[in-house]
């Protein structure tokens, strides 16, 4: 069970029974007295079976618009159950429903310690962001890696997401974020669960390029990557067919998962499914079996130039109250 504390001392009992089992990364008494001392005044979170102490978490103000996350601990005996995504889950609740608009975290930059990296991977697992790094934070010889969390809700998202028709930096898109779009897609609903919907992520330079080759008029030329819809036609009842209505699903999951990560993209669909059949030449250059059809291109990348959402009709001119 998750608890939010707000009695000092308690605080205080709870962070210095968890941090004192945790000796291999708080040998230092007087670092660790400070982490106990500090987490007394920020907003905390205990995690509790029974009457067994299992992790805790705070995070402080560091802005008007950030929280950092300040410290967490989970005993040894209770690692690897998530109980650290849980605190989190709960931590990011809080920190949204107050106003805050990101959640910032410092750990040393990856590659100088193995456990580090780890940390830094469960960072990243939870949707946090690289920032850049600080040289001089700690000392030069551990640099701070600083990763930032946008706590943008969905509807924030939606509201903030257009179509982006730009170049592209060369800038990979790691494969944990492509991952996490395509698995945005095909949790899409689906008519009659007939799932209709699947994707190729495509971030092969040589199969890009292959790709880009046949875009005519040309697009997306500089993406680093591309998501690659496809569709097949599965009747949900009788000759009821919902596989465009699956797709499109499916896409908008994956454009505003795009936005949500921090890239940009453009749903390319008539541009390839037009007469000249580049869809056709598509699939077979990624071996798509005959039963699919490729219905869509996505590309995913960090946007090299400036845009602006275009301009929409007033609210009250789409949408009415119970009648037209």
């Amino acid at each position: 069970m998750i608890r939010f504390i707000e009695d000092t001392n308690e605080k205080r009992k709870i962070s210095r029974q968890v941090l004192e089992s945790l000796t291999e990364w708080f040998e230092v008494d007087s670092s660790r007295e400070g982490y106990i001392e500090g987490s007394a005044g920020w907003p905390f979170w205990v995690s509790i079976d029974g009457d067994e102490i299992q992790g805790f978490l705070c995070l402080k103000e560091t802005g008007s618009k950030t929280m950092e996350h300040a410290v967490m601990g989970v005993r040894k005996e209770y690692h690897r159950q998530g109980i650290g995504r849980r605190l989190f889950s709960a931590a990011r609740d809080y920190a949204s429903q107050k106003g805050y608009e990101f959640i910032q975290v410092k750990t040393v930059k990856p590659g100088l310690y193995e456990d580090y990296d780890i940390t830094n991977d469960f960072y990243k697992s939870l949707g946090f962001k690289e920032l850049e790094v600080f040289p001089d934070y700690w000392d030069e010889a551990n640099p701070c890696q600083v990763y930032v969390m946008s706590l943008r809700s969905c509807i924030e998202t939606i509201a903030s997401r257009h179509s982006y028709r730009g170049a592209y930096l060369e800038d990979k898109v790691p494969e944990e974020d492509l991952i996490r779009i395509a698995r945005a897609g095909i949790d899409a609903p689906s008519g009659c669960n007939k799932q209709t919907t699947d994707v190729v992520i495509v971030n092969d330079p040589d199969v890009l390029n292959r790709i880009k080759a046949q875009l005519d008029p040309p697009v997306a030329q500089t993406a680093p990557s591309m998501l690659v819809v496809l569709t097949r036609r599965i009747n949900a009842y009788r000759d009821r067919c919902f596989a465009i209505q699956d797709y499109s699903a499916a896409i908008e999951n994956m454009l505003l998962a795009i936005v949500e990560l921090g890239y940009q993209s453009c749903w390319y669909e008539g541009h390839i499914t037009d007469e000249d059949r580049i869809c056709d030449k598509i699939a077979d250059i990624l071996n798509i079996p005959s039963e699919y059809e490729v219905v869509c291109l996505l590309p995913v990348g960090k946007a090299a130039e400036d845009f602006h959402a275009p301009s929409k009709r007033a609210f009250n001119e789409r949408v009415r109250f119970n009648r037209w």
